[in-house]
């Protein structure tokens, strides 16, 4: 249900912009207070020893942890609350001696995740802890056709784990993430030689994520204008399922929450604005540009979605998305105004669709307050 607040922010944002300059003056109060409300939720959602959910993710537990650091009613001159430091001693302490920060398995996922909070945390004690699992990290891309060549085209991707069978958009944009997002951790020479990613090798895996026929050498890459330039969850499978080319192929159809993370992979990978790839997934955005779904999957992952979109247009440093037909849309605005009217009175959000866990209202609601603070960081000053 709409607040008045809202009904009346709604109304600035859809105003032109000329008529109200200052109508993001409006989105950062109402952000500001709905990333505050969330994040008390998640402090009552918390374990007694430090942890959100069962533990068994340690991924959960880091992004609740990411999305209260981050938040800008916190005064970081002073220490982290008291429950915040709790749940970071909880999550270091769930590092094992491969360096990955895990429970139940799934290691670069909970492990990628750990690193990005730990990062955002801002404190020089966690980094003895953040170079061992950038180790465990790099480690996890695969190689496994001739060595140092990308001929098989899992190369240069990162899965779930060493044991996992394929490697994924998913994981591989998770750990480019903290990778790069640590990477002046280790620049400084405190810790020697540190092993370093294949980059080269991961940009030919998002090559082969991506629906472009000029970089991507797979068989089933469409140049339909409802997947080029879009990206895929792995060189073998889109979520989005299959559709038969005029010529009798089978293309695997790009969706929405892949193809902002292969936006985000690119931009930490070092691609140019200009660069082909960028720009040809910027225009599949563009086209497929929407907040009611998650293109291509519906309401599966559209929190997921939320959280990646707003990442990407922050990284890329997109102040409105050119749509098709030469339209604009104010990402910003729009995705706040969505997200504001779906929190709960008791400051949560929860997905009715409960695919990839997002019936969990502490996932759910970690991802959103992400999403506004990103939001939030990237309004123009």
């Amino acid at each position: 249900m709409k607040t008045i607040a809202t009904i009346a922010l709604s109304a600035a944002l859809l105003a032109p912009a000329g008529a109200n300059p200052a109508r993001y003056e409006s989105v950062r109060q109402e952000v500001r207070q709905a990333i505050a409300r969330g994040n008390q939720w998640l402090k009552t959602q918390q374990k007694p020893e430090g942890h959100w959910d069962d533990g068994q993710l340690p991924a959960v537990t880091a992004l609740a942890l990411n999305a209260t650091v981050r938040d800008p009613n916190i005064d970081r001159s002073k220490p982290l609350p008291e429950h915040i430091e709790k749940g970071f001693t909880w999550l270091l302490a769930q590092q094992k001696e491969d360096g990955g920060i895990y429970n139940r398995g799934l290691s670069v996922y909970n492990t990628a995740t750990a690193v990005t909070a730990l990062m955002a945390a801002g404190r020089e004690d966690f980094h003895p802890a953040v170079v061992k699992a950038r180790n465990h990290l790099i480690k996890n891309q695969w190689d496994i056709g001739t060595p140092g060549e990308t001929d098989n085209p899992n190369d240069g991707g990162i899965g779930y784990g060493s044991s996992n069978e394929h490697t994924d958009l998913s994981n591989t944009v998770l750990a480019i993430e903290a990778l790069a997002l640590s990477q002046k951790v280790v620049e400084d020479g405190n810790f020697g030689e540190q092993p370093e990613l294949n980059w080269q090798a991961a940009i030919t895996f998002l090559n082969r994520c991506q629906n472009l026929k000029e970089t991507n050498d797979q068989e089933w890459v469409s140049e339909d204008p409802q997947n080029k330039g879009g990206f895929i969850y792995s060189p073998f499978e889109s979520k989005a399922g299959e559709m038969e080319t005029p010529d009798g192929r089978v293309a695997l159809r790009s969706y929405g929450s892949m193809s902002y993370a292969g936006l985000l992979s690119m931009i930490y990978a070092k691609l140019s604005p200009d660069d082909p790839r960028v720009k040809a997934v910027k225009e599949w955005l563009g086209r497929n540009y929407t907040l009611e779904e998650n293109p291509g999957m519906g309401a599966q992952g559209l929190f997921y979605y939320y959280h990646t979109m707003s990442k990407a247009l922050t990284a890329a440093g997109v102040d409105q998305l050119a749509l098709e037909e030469g339209g604009k849309a104010d990402w910003r605005g729009q995705l706040a105004v969505k997200l504001l009217t779906q929190q709960r009175e008791d400051g949560s959000w929860v997905n009715d669709n409960g695919r990839w866990m997002e019936s969990n209202p502490v996932l759910v609601t970690a991802f959103t307050v992400l999403a506004l603070e990103h939001i939030y960081d990237s309004i123009p000053k």
